[in-house]
């Protein structure tokens, strides 16, 4: 038998990696299964949950196939932030995830808002303005647009947190998370039963709420069965795919910050106490490091508007190994796709699917 070591899952949009770290730090082992993304409508973004846990058990399998002597000690899980699982009472996925970059619930975020009773108290309540990207406004849509599965509903989950309760049972979420989801006090550190009563949601829909580093469940042996993972394992409360980033290069005080760049674009840094932007131009959420907080800008086309264009424009100079040179040398090129523009920094309002512009 190797040394411990420890597991750490990523659910991206784009796939869902893993890693087996030593205890050391060393990532002895990585690999990432890929994602599709549903687009049924224009401004719409979808995926399916139960593809979630395929690609997890996938990564998993891989990266133990390779080192398979390595004792797992413990499993963390990050994962992309706001995406809503709706769960029925026996636990099953109701219908397709609403991602982060969907933009149908512009109608649901005006209606929080009027029933919060504007969007000065909801930045008071919770930090951050209603947007398109946020767990509430899909919850309100499901509400609002297929009444007979929210009549199903029974508890609402973020990407990774489903990943945990496929592996463990255990119904539950940490901060860095709950305070993206547009119903968690971010001050206070719980659920914003002010903002619940006014939008008419029970809070008995959403899990538990643990710590980052806390253990919130262990593998059972149902799940270990498809994991190839030792029963028992303990799995801890993990993060926001941000913050996880965040802390994974160190950024985890306040006058440090860090810009990343992958599907969406972030730009993070951490501040020691929950500073709300006056003109709600950052969000403010939990960090995964307790007792701290961080603002962040982010840009939903950033990566992903290259990807576009690549698959839609230019699939064959994807392979060329010359592409790079030809772009450097191209100072008047642009590309714009608003379908998933910008989530904050500016006061976005969407007007159309996509554009692109060249001159």
């Amino acid at each position: 038998m190797e040394d411990a070591h420890v597991l750490g899952i990523d659910v991206g949009t784009s796939g869902v990696k893993a890693v087996l770290v030593s205890m050391g730090g060393d990532v002895v082992a990585s690999t990432t299964t890929p994602l599709t993304l549903s687009t049924p409508r224009p401004g719409w973004a979808e995926q399916d949950p139960d593809a979630w846990w395929r690609a997890s058990i996938a990564s998993i399998r891989a990266v133990r196939e390779t080192h398979p002597n390595a004792r797992v000690a413990a499993v963390g899980i990050s994962g992309q932030m706001h995406s809503s699982v709706f769960l029925d009472r026996e636990g099953r996925v109701i219908r397709p995830a609403l991602l982060w970059c969907d933009g149908r619930t512009t109608a649901e975020c005006r209606e929080i808002e009027q029933r919060v009773g504007g969007e000065e108290r909801l930045r008071d309540l919770v930090a951050n303005p209603a947007l398109e990207g946020f767990t509430l406004p899909k919850v309100l849509w499901l509400r609002n647009h297929e009444p007979a599965a929210f009549a199903r509903l029974s508890k609402v989950l973020l990407a990774k947190d489903y990943i945990r309760y496929r592996l463990t049972g255990e119904l539950a979420t940490e901060p860095s998370d709950a305070s993206a989801t547009l119903m968690y006090d971010t001050a206070h550190l719980g659920w914003s039963a002010d903002i619940l009563q006014a939008v008419e949601l029970p809070e008995s829909i959403l899990p538990r709420v643990g710590g980052s580093s806390e253990v919130l469940g262990c593998v059972t042996a149902e799940g270990g069965t498809v994991s190839a993972l030792p029963v028992g394992t303990p799995v801890v409360g993990g993060g926001a795919d941000n913050a996880c980033g965040a802390a994974g290069v160190g950024v985890v005080a306040p006058g440090e910050a860090v810009a990343s760049w992958g599907t969406s674009g972030t730009l993070l840094a951490p501040v020691a106490e929950p500073r709300v932007d006056p003109a709600l131009r950052a969000h403010t959420f939990c960090h995964v490091a307790p007792n701290l907080w961080y603002l962040m800008g982010v840009v939903l086309s950033a990566g992903g508007a290259f990807a576009w264009y690549r698959d839609q424009f230019a699939r064959d100079l994807a392979a060329d190994p010359e592409i790079n040179q030809v772009l450097s040398s191209r100072k008047s090129c642009c590309s714009l796709a608003a379908a998933h523009a910008v989530h904050s920094c500016v006061n976005y309002k969407p007007r159309s699917s996509a554009s692109r512009s060249r001159r």
